[in-house]
């Protein structure tokens, strides 16, 4: 009797911009067995990610396509495509891409392309969030994992997790504990999507 085939994973690359501590959340669940990706590239808008470093001693390819080595932000994400093909990429990670991609790159990757944001979308799209959710008075705050459209911050929700905003939280505390509950969340919104990738079956959060 044969031995059960043992499922492929899904091959994931992880688009950063800085320390990528969310690249190395991903990297670690991925090394872990039976999860269903493997990490097979980083790349940065910056040279001078921190994050970069990190994926090159872990073995892992990396490049940089910065919007100043094109002549605009197609032709940047153009390159970007590129790469992703030359990696047989079957899903892309945003872990703190600060550079907002073109349409067409959006488009192309739809239902491809992952992000996570640390607010509970819809509430607090764009930048400075803890600082904003601390002002309208919130009482618990958080992170969503979602899928990538052409409109800011406003793809399918795929997982969510909330903390609670403390008395006297500052952003940076409050940024502090969304930042550990994103290093669980995405770990397991990704294995969520890829699980149930070739079935269909996913359901969003919301």
């Amino acid at each position: 009797m044969n031995p059960p085939a043992v499922p492929l994973r899904k091959r994931v690359a992880i688009l950063i911009s800085g320390r990528g501590s969310n690249m190395s959340a991903l990297i670690e669940a991925a090394r872990q067995p039976g999860y269903p990706a493997q990490i097979v590239g980083v790349i940065s808008n910056r040279a001078d990610a921190e994050g970069l470093k990190t994926a090159q001693n872990l073995g892992l390819s990396t490049t940089v396509h910065s919007l100043k080595d094109y002549p605009d932000k197609t032709a940047t994400d153009e390159a970007i495509t590129r790469t992703l093909e030359s990696w047989d990429v079957d899903m892309v990670c945003l872990a703190g891409f600060m550079r907002i991609l073109s349409a067409e790159f959006t488009l192309a990757w739809q239902g491809r392309l992952m992000n996570i944001h640390p607010s509970l979308l819809p509430k607090f799209k764009g930048t400075d969030t803890h600082r904003r959710a601390i002002e309208a008075g919130e009482k618990t705050h958080g992170c969503t994992v979602h899928f990538v459209v052409p409109e800011l911050d406003a793809g399918p929700v795929i997982a969510q997790s909330s903390v609670p905003v403390l008395p006297g939280d500052t952003p940076e505390t409050l940024a502090q504990r969304v930042l550990s509950a994103e290093h669980r969340l995405y770990p397991q919104a990704l294995k969520q999507v890829l699980a149930h990738a070739d079935t269909g079956e996913l359901q969003l959060a919301g």
